[in-house]
């Protein structure tokens, strides 16, 4: 279990060191733009989107208290799957343990 979180830890972090590096060298209006105008754009949003969404519906099942999932769900939009990875990295024994029961 521990090289699991430690592997999506690291999936975390290197998300975050690419999106470090777009930020700095990148152009994210013309990057937007083309993600809105181009079909395939529109598709990887979609995705990144759906993605929240479902693993907000994990999140929400997962935490037994309201105010928990809220904490954990509301950054998913702005914060994206770097956040998820860190609720991944916190639930993830819990998790296992409840799946295998």
């Amino acid at each position: 279990m521990l090289i699991l979180r430690i592997l999506v830890a690291l999936g975390g972090l290197a998300l975050g060191g690419l999106i470090w590096i777009a930020i700095s060298q990148g152009d994210f209006g013309a990057a937007g733009a083309w993600l809105i105008s181009d079909p395939w754009g529109q598709v990887t949003l979609l995705d990144l989107y759906l993605g929240f969404f479902l693993i907000a519906i994990v999140i929400a099942l997962f935490e037994r208290r309201l105010w928990r999932a809220i904490v954990w769900i509301a950054p998913l939009p702005i914060l994206g799957n770097i956040w998820a990875a860190v609720w991944f990295v916190f639930a993830l024994p819990k998790l296992a343990r409840r799946l295998r029961a």
